[in-house]
């Protein structure tokens, strides 16, 4: 089919132009929220999207009045709205990866005593979709929206290692534009963490992002077309020192990435076990406080 080159109602397509490049100019004030911000001002917003001070005013403004954001007048700082939160929390609760993993998820997390996270590319980043913790007080303490290095998490090189080579190649020339002192080396640890996939089924971390914490990481491609998501077991190094890692998380990861590809297509025995486990173990674990 011939690609339509003009609009339908005979304009010369200029203002659908211009709302798309409104539309896309908003959307990257929202994605400059992370989940470590209570609130952004206008100089914070305008720092970390490049946009002009007049199009920030304008666009809060407009995003404000539609429930996406709120504007506190006492602090003259925004915040994510309520229309957002909305948006985020359809995303998730009917997305059925997330639905099927999440008890395999804390059944790990409950046998480990780390912490186990799904999460979804976002440019350069990984981002948590969904978060299992046990009840270790030194187990990690990321939630849903916490973004993570792609290239220094297990995640994120789970996530590499699975992705189609053309687009990997475009990702590490992106993440080398962003970090130019890193042309050597970063090619080098992809292709570690692809050669370590293809062996042994998961990838290892140690120390990668943050001195004192392991990881394991392994990708799951849904096969209902949904993106590429990538799970993770990891946690203080005392909790999953590397010998643990490669002889028990990594192959227990693997494990559990097989039983969400069978809960997904309909096997949901499993599942429904590891659910059961962990309805018997919170039944059993005393209530902690705060």
């Amino acid at each position: 089919m011939r690609k339509r080159t003009k609009p339908m109602d005979g304009s010369d397509g200029g203002e659908a132009s211009s709302s798309a490049a409104s539309l896309t100019r908003g959307l990257e004030i929202l994605r400059a929220f992370t989940a470590d911000d209570a609130s952004l001002g206008n100089q914070d917003l305008i720092e970390r999207t490049g946009l002009p001070k007049a199009t920030i005013s304008r666009l809060t403004y407009t995003l404000a009045s539609l429930g996406y954001l709120h504007y506190d007048p006492v602090l003259g700082r925004y915040s994510i709205g309520p229309a957002t939160v909305s948006l985020g929390y359809s995303a998730l609760s009917t997305n059925p990866v997330i639905h099927i993993a999440h008890p395999l998820m804390q059944s790990l997390a409950d046998k480990t005593g780390a912490a186990v996270a799904l999460g979804a590319r976002d440019g350069l980043e990984m981002v948590y979709l969904a978060n299992c913790r046990s009840m270790s007080p030194v187990s990690l303490r990321l939630n849903v929206g916490s973004r993570l290095p792609i290239y220094r998490t297990a995640m994120g090189l789970a996530y590499l290692a699975e992705t189609e080579p053309d687009l990997r190649a475009s990702i590490i020339a992106d993440l080398i534009k962003a970090e130019p002192d890193k042309k050597t080396t970063l090619p080098r640890l992809v292709d570690e963490a692809v050669t370590s996939y293809r062996r042994q089924g998961f990838v290892a971390a140690f120390g990668m992002w943050h001195s004192y914490i392991n990881a394991v990481g392994v990708a799951f491609r849904p096969t209902d077309g949904s993106p590429l998501v990538a799970i993770t077991c990891g946690g203080i190094v005392d909790i999953v020192p590397k010998d643990l890692c490669l002889k028990s998380v990594g192959p227990d990861l693997v494990r559990l990435v097989q039983d969400l590809r069978a809960g997904l297509a309909g096997q949901s025995d499993t599942t429904a076990s590891a659910g059961s486990r962990r309805t018997e173990n919170a039944r059993q674990r005393p209530l902690s406080k705060g």
